[in-house]
């Protein structure tokens, strides 16, 4: 199976919620030595956003993302240990991640908090369901250079609006970034709440984080 026809795979097998499916992806690029990350970014990544744009659209329900989001979670089980990490020299930040409080969604936060490690930051992921105060304490206890937050759905997008008010009561916001992301987020939406990034996808939270920041030694 070609690298095209792997990434081919990897899309329709988490589009559909086809854990088998997603598996057998995994266990082929791993068999063949290939570079997860390109598996990763180009197919399961690109899979988990059409997913994210049919939940938007409502053609999704939310038990079917979540199936997709397994499909990729068992994958990316897999993946993660053969991820080459580079021999970065100069630690580029230390982020804060997870997922605002009443939102389960976990993959799309867990994907790039992947990326963020390879590109030499250190991360530190909360999980799913966190609170605005565990993200202020934590950020206090690392002085985390971003905290980055997702939401995937509309209804849990108001609890980053309340971590930008509360780092600001907590006397830290001018110390920190904040970037937010997930399937119910837009760019408006970053700008409207004072964010200082918004990434779409992997690829650009990747490229905003490494904005943010300047290596430090």
């Amino acid at each position: 199976m070609s690298r095209e026809d792997l990434i081919k795979a990897a899309m329709e097998a988490v589009i559909k919620g086809d854990e088998e499916a997603a598996v057998g992806v995994a266990n082929r690029v791993i068999a063949e030595g290939l570079n997860p990350l390109e598996i990763i970014s180009d197919g399961f990544a690109k899979g988990m956003i059409t997913v994210g744009d049919l939940f938007a659209k409502e053609e999704y329900a939310l038990p079917e993302v979540l199936l997709s989001a397994g499909a990729m979670q068992d994958a990316m089980d897999l993946l993660d240990p053969h991820i080459p990490r580079q021999d970065v020299k100069k630690k580029m930040g230390v982020v804060v991640i997870g997922t605002v409080q009443g939102d389960i969604h976990e993959i799309g936060k867990r994907i790039v908090g992947t990326m963020l490690e390879v590109y030499g930051f250190e991360v530190h992921d909360l999980g799913a369901d966190v609170s605005t105060e565990k993200f202020i304490e934590k950020a206090k206890e690392l002085k985390a250079d971003i905290v980055a937050t997702s939401a995937l759905m509309t209804t849990t997008m108001a609890r980053q609006k309340k971590l930008e008010e509360a780092l600001k009561e907590a006397g830290i916001r001018d110390s920190v970034k904040t970037m937010v992301g997930g399937a119910a987020v837009t760019k408006e939406w970053a700008d409207l709440i004072g964010a200082d990034g918004y990434g779409q996808d992997v690829t650009e939270a990747v490229d905003v984080a490494v904005k943010l920041v300047k290596p430090v030694d």
